[in-house]
């Protein structure tokens, strides 16, 4: 059985991940989506419960495609999931650079590990879970960067954040 593990932080999922997940999936077997607990990333707007929660909701219907959250090296869940394929999606050139760059760090401390790149379909080449929380942040319509099932829980949690920060 081929195994492919799609790694990311997902704070939120956007329709730019949901389509390399889609697209994954019909490439493995089973694609294990490993929501990464990343101490090194500013404060999430999104718990790592919640974010899986919302991915489980979102890939409900892939029947093989599963959903786990996941600390400290990203070889070393991919090995612990019987893989040896991490999937990454790329927008642009810029992340190009970037994800070559941990690819390749990835073969030297995991020389059996490779990473399969797919580029994001053009839809979505300029989606990123940052610009979408900055838009809705503004109250910008963003039903058309996630899945339906993120956008209620985007609007609800930054509604508390307005209420708790003053709107600041």
């Amino acid at each position: 059985m081929s195994i492919a593990v799609y790694p990311g932080s997902f704070d939120p999922v956007t329709l730019g991940h949901f389509d390399i997940i889609k697209r994954a999936a019909q490439i493995f077997d089973h694609l294990v989506i490993g929501v990464l607990n990343n101490s090194d990333k500013k404060t999430p707007l999104f718990s790592l419960d919640e974010r899986v929660i919302m991915l489980k909701e979102a890939v409900k219907d892939i029947p093989n495609v599963s959903v786990e959250s996941f600390d400290g090296l990203l070889v070393d869940f991919v090995k612990s999931r019987h893989s040896n394929v991490i999937i990454r999606g790329l927008r642009a050139l810029a992340d190009f650079d970037i994800e070559l760059q941990m690819a390749q760090s990835n073969r030297m401390v995991a020389p059996d590990v490779d990473t399969l790149f797919l580029s994001t379909s053009l839809d979505y080449a300029f989606l990123s879970s940052s610009i979408v929380k900055e838009y809705a942040k503004y109250g910008v319509d963003v039903k058309d960067f996630v899945p339906g099932n993120v956008l209620p829980r985007l609007k609800e949690k930054l509604s508390k954040m307005s209420i708790t920060t003053g709107g600041n």
